[in-house]
């Protein structure tokens, strides 16, 4: 299958939606620039002329509700925001308005706005440009919230969400936007609700979402060099949640860690532990979830390298639960001596 890099997966995606129906349209700041949103929307504009992709100024209240007014009325806008610290602004008619529609209106009405934010860490950006709020979203009753982390699923998802009824916000970590896989060139829907077993093991069920993901994959590497098989899940969806794939698996192996790339307290990871208590599952030694602590994002790179969860946390995890100790003899750090806030040396962006 043809490979095609996380941002290109999403512009075509876009470019499909807009030739597939004039109900679809973009809107943000910079939509129609050069850079396109680091790649994504990059063409779309000289294509599809402005009253289709549709450059906003920096208001993102008035942005936002605009596009929940578009949905309403039977559009299905594809809002863009660059990061969501800046979609906090915009917060009143997602929350309030968006989500409540369809309750509102006894089921007559549908809202089917998609709403996209960047996340993610990068050279010290600091505490208003580094946030992970996936949960404050998928708390909201009326929103779903998917987190790609492969080309295919940025595609899919996208697709999805944009087909969905219901107002679905896409958070998309800007570490990804250059990684490469496979894609199908077909404009087909992903699933939303469905996670992903993308490996499989019998020791232990680590959890993850968007890049943290990765950060599973690569802990399930070390630790299989050492005997160690974990089973990795990518949720891919955080609200509704697909909790029977996680109990499943932490039936199978009796031990989980969770990692999220927001805060731990009152977060993703804290609401997996909690079904998973629930549930009745029994446990071979008490479940783990790692995120960010409770403190704003630090700019400096010696504060950053202590703040973000990394796989050698997954890895002392794991070991710690198997009873080996939190840093056996044989447990190396994946990242020694590369950087904390840039996901490699080489790493260009988007900023």
């Amino acid at each position: 299958m043809r490979q095609l890099s996380y941002a290109q997966a999403l512009l075509e995606a876009q470019s499909q939606l807009l030739e597939s129906s004039s109900d679809v349209v973009i809107m943000g700041l910079g939509v129609a620039a050069k850079t396109g949103v680091f790649g994504s929307t990059t063409g779309l504009a000289e294509r599809f002329g402005p009253s289709r992709v549709i450059d906003l100024p920096a208001a993102e209240n008035g942005m936002t509700g605009i596009a929940v007014g578009m949905a309403a009325s039977g559009l299905r806008p594809i809002m863009i925001h660059h990061r969501v610290d800046f979609a906090v602004l915009s917060m009143e008619p997602i929350v309030n308005q968006a989500a409540k529609w369809h309750y509102m209106y006894g089921g007559t009405q549908t809202c089917p706005l998609t709403v996209r934010m960047l996340i993610g860490r990068g050279w010290g950006q600091g505490p208003q440009h580094s946030q992970s709020l996936q949960a404050w979203f998928a708390h909201v009753p009326g929103l779903k919230v998917v987190m790609p982390t492969t080309p295919a699923d940025a595609k899919g998802l996208l697709v999805a969400a944009v087909l969905d009824p219901a107002p679905v916000i896409i958070l998309e970590h800007r570490w990804l936007y250059d990684i490469v896989g496979p894609v199908e060139q077909e404009l087909k829907p992903g699933t939303i609700g469905e996670s992903l077993v993308v490996r499989p093991g019998e020791d232990v069920t680590l959890v993850g979402c968007s890049y943290m993901t990765l950060e599973c994959l690569r802990a399930a590497e070390v630790l299989a060099d050492n005997g160690i098989q974990a089973e990795v899940i990518d949720l891919r969806t955080i609200a509704p949640l697909d909790f029977e794939t996680i109990r499943e698996s932490v039936d199978r192996t009796g031990r989980l860690v969770v990692i999220d790339s927001g805060h731990i307290e009152f977060g993703v990871t804290a609401e997996i532990l909690a079904r998973t208590v629930e549930s009745g599952v029994v446990l071979k030694s008490p479940p783990v979830r790692l995120g960010l602590p409770q403190g704003p994002t630090p700019t400096t790179a010696a504060l950053a390298d202590g703040y973000y969860p990394r796989a050698i946390d997954v890895c002392q995890a794991v070991t710690h639960q198997l009873g080996l100790g939190s840093s056996p003899a044989w447990l190396a750090d994946p990242d020694a001596g590369s950087p904390r806030d840039q996901p490699n040396r080489n790493f260009t962006g988007p900023y």
